[in-house]
Formats: structure tokens, C-alpha cells, sequence
């Protein structure tokens, strides 16, 4: 798979249920492939992982999520993945508090991070399988890919793909909406990368319609408080 270079072996059983998943979902152009490939290949390192990366340092942890680990909570969280989930996901999206364990239960799962309880019952409704099923569901390699396309298709990615604002499908995937600001999803520059090469691969180089700013955080996931 020419988009993600870095993906090897693993793209060629992931090739056929990524392209399931786009007929499925109605990602047929070669703006919306390229959109969704790119945002695919960003928040799944490039098929290579699919439960969410959350052994933040302390440093990382107030810059991610400044208000719910300030310098002297992050200190007592850093490299505790558990931890930091049920602390940074609690009362968001149908999550309990910290203590249910919810953050953990339902962080970032799947090719495009599906992330809180909100999300991962909607998709399991979808597909018709249960709740206490569908985090296992989603980092199996149909999972990821089929639950990448649903989220696409509920979050009307298409439309912005269609318009060429891939900044607003990453500030949607990432900070869970659009925002005016160019480049504040985190991981933009990789991201607005493996865009430009998904347009080149798939046959229509453009000029993206988001300019490159100044890197933003490392973070690839949602970073409201």
C-alpha cells in the first residue's frame, strides 16, 4: 500500500477491509480515499497499532491535557497508561468519573482511535454486537477498518474531504470538531504529509487547501479538557 510505506506486510491484509470499508461508507472519490487513508495511516501508525499509545511522561501530560494534569498532578500520573486514561477521559462522552474506569475501558481503539463510551455504544449498536464486546471487536483488523469507516461516515467527513479541508477532518478526529485555527490537530505536519502523498498516489496532486504552520503537539488524540 503505496499510501503508508511504513505498513509492510500488514498492508496486505488490511488493503481489502480498508477498501471494504470505503465502499461501504460511501468514501469512493479519490479526495475522500486520500482523507480518510491519511488520517488512517496517522492515527494507527501506519497499521501498526490499535489501542491508543498512553504512557505520557509528565511533560507531555500538562501540555496534552493542562487543566486535568497540571505540573504537580502529572508527576504522580506519568507512565501509568491506566491512570491516565480514567483521569483524562472521566465524565466525557458517557464516561463515569475516574474511579469507574471508564477512560481506560474506552480509550482510543480501532484504525481511527475511537475513544469514550459514547462512541464505542453507537458503534456496537451499528454492527450489532454489545457493549462489553465491542473494544475487543475494534482491535481486531476487520474491527479497526470497519469501525473507521462508520465513525467517518456519522461525523460527515465526506463533506470536508469533498470541499479539500483536511484540516477540518483532523480537528474533528482529533480535537472533536472543527476549529478556526489551521493546523492545531495533533500531529498535523505528519498528517498534512501523508495527505499530500495519498493525493500523489491516488492520482490527484493539489494544493491542500490548509497551509503548513508551526508544529503542533505530538499528541494524536483529543485534547480537550
Amino acid at each position: 500500500m503505496a499510501v503508508m510505506p511504513a505498513a509492510g506486510a500488514q498492508a496486505r491484509l488490511f488493503a481489502p477491509l480498508l477498501a471494504s470499508a470505503m465502499a461501504r461508507y460511501g468514501i469512493d472519490t479519490v479526495l475522500r480515499r486520500a482523507a480518510f487513508l491519511a488520517t488512517v495511516a496517522h492515527e494507527s501508525s501506519q497499521l501498526s497499532r490499535f489501542d491508543e499509545n498512553l504512557n505520557y511522561g509528565a511533560a507531555a501530560l500538562t501540555r496534552t491535557w493542562p487543566r486535568r494534569f497540571p505540573p504537580a498532578v502529572a508527576r504522580t500520573y506519568a507512565r501509568q497508561p491506566e491512570r491516565i486514561a480514567n483521569r483524562a477521559y472521566a465524565l466525557r462522552e458517557g464516561n463515569g468519573d475516574e474511579a469507574s474506569g471508564d477512560g481506560w475501558r474506552y480509550r482510543g481503539a480501532g484504525a481511527i482511535q475511537l475513544t469514550f463510551a459514547n462512541n464505542h455504544a453507537a458503534c456496537a449498536r451499528h454492527v450489532g454486537i454489545g457493549l462489553d464486546a465491542v473494544g475487543a471487536w475494534l482491535r481486531t483488523p476487520e474491527g479497526a477498518c470497519r469501525s473507521a469507516g462508520w465513525y467517518w461516515a456519522m461525523r460527515g467527513l465526506n463533506a470536508l474531504a469533498d470541499a479539500g479541508d483536511f484540516d477540518g477532518v483532523c480537528d474533528v478526529v482529533n480535537l472533536g470538531r472543527k476549529t478556526p485555527a489551521v493546523g492545531d490537530a495533533a500531529g498535523w505536519p505528519e498528517r498534512r504529509g501523508l495527505y499530500l502523498r495519498a493525493l500523489a498516489v491516488l492520482g490527484e496532486a493539489r494544493v491542500v487547501s490548509a497551509p503548513a504552520p508551526a508544529p503542533a503537539s505530538s499528541t494524536a488524540f483529543p485534547a480537550a479538557d
